[in-house]
């Protein structure tokens, strides 16, 4: 999104009249006209809108179908608890999608696995394996939880 944006909507966000808007403007930037000014004088103007309040909000991902299959869910589910957990450190769909080639065809990296895709049976060897380690990362937070208050 350019800046000229950002600016609109944040005075759209912060509910700046016209009066008041050119007002900030020259007060921060010298001009009240957005064509005059050079791109850092905008990320000035950016800056000083964030200073009143101005939030950048991020634009909403595609949201991603949810499959009909109970495992399939399940392989999610479990991938981000053992995230949660601390076992995964990356608990992005592509890494996902390598744990899941990991298990499902062990030393063949030239083979593309998506979880959603997979059909009972080797879906059934993922949640197994995501299992496992979801239990040892809920085993190491209670073993963490004990040390620590009995510290």
């Amino acid at each position: 999104m350019n800046t000229n944006a950002i600016i609109n909507i944040a005075k759209a966000q912060l509910g700046l009249d016209e009066v008041t808007y050119r007002a900030l403007l020259l007060r921060v930037t010298g001009t009240e006209s957005l064509r005059e000014m050079s791109e850092r004088q905008k990320l000035a103007v950016v800056d000083e809108f964030k200073m009143k309040g101005f939030r950048v909000k991020p634009t909403r991902k595609k949201q991603l179908r949810v499959s009909d299959k109970r495992y399939i869910r399940l392989i999610h589910a479990l991938w981000n608890s053992c995230h949660q957990l601390g076992v995964v450190s990356n608990g992005s769909r592509a890494a996902l999608r390598e744990f899941c080639r990991g298990i499902v065809f062990p030393g063949n990296d030239k083979i593309a696995v998506d979880p959603d895709t997979l059909d009972y049976d080797k879906a059934s060897k993922v949640i197994d394996a995501l299992k496992a380690m979801e239990q040892r990362g809920k085993e190491k937070a209670v073993s963490d939880q004990v040390h620590h208050d009995g510290a």
